[in-house]
C-alpha cells in the first residue's frame, strides 16, 4: 500500500432546521469551485450525509494539502472566506472540525 503524506482538513456541519436541499446544493456548488481558485488544494471532496446512521452531521468537507502552510493558505483565502461567510455561516447550527498530518 502506498504511503500518503500531507495535511488533511475535515469539517462537518449540522444545518439549522428548515435548510433546504437547494441551499445545501448551493453550498456544495460554491465549495467545489474552490479547487479551481486555490492552488494549494490537492484533493477536495464534499457531500451530504447519506442518512444511514442517526445523529450524524448533515454535510462534510474533506480537503488535502501538501502541508500545514497549504491548509492555512486555503483557510485564509478570500474565496474560501467568502463561501464560508455568505453560504455556510447562515445555515450552520453545529460544526466539528479536525486537521491532521497524513502519514
Amino acid at each position: 500500500m502506498a504511503r500518503m503524506s500531507g495535511f488533511r482538513h475535515v469539517v462537518m456541519f449540522g444545518w439549522v432546521d428548515g435548510t433546504t436541499t437547494q441551499q445545501q446544493q448551493e453550498v456544495a456548488d460554491r465549495l467545489l469551485e474552490l479547487p479551481g481558485i486555490i492552488p494549494e488544494i490537492q484533493a477536495y471532496s464534499v457531500g451530504a450525509d447519506a442518512g444511514v446512521n442517526p445523529g450524524n452531521h448533515d454535510f462534510v468537507v474533506v480537503a488535502d494539502f501538501a502541508d500545514r502552510d497549504g491548509y492555512v493558505a486555503y483557510r485564509d483565502h478570500p474565496a474560501h472566506r467568502a463561501v464560508v461567510d455568505q453560504y455556510i455561516k447562515p445555515l450552520v447550527a453545529r460544526r466539528a472540525a479536525v486537521q491532521y498530518e497524513l502519514r
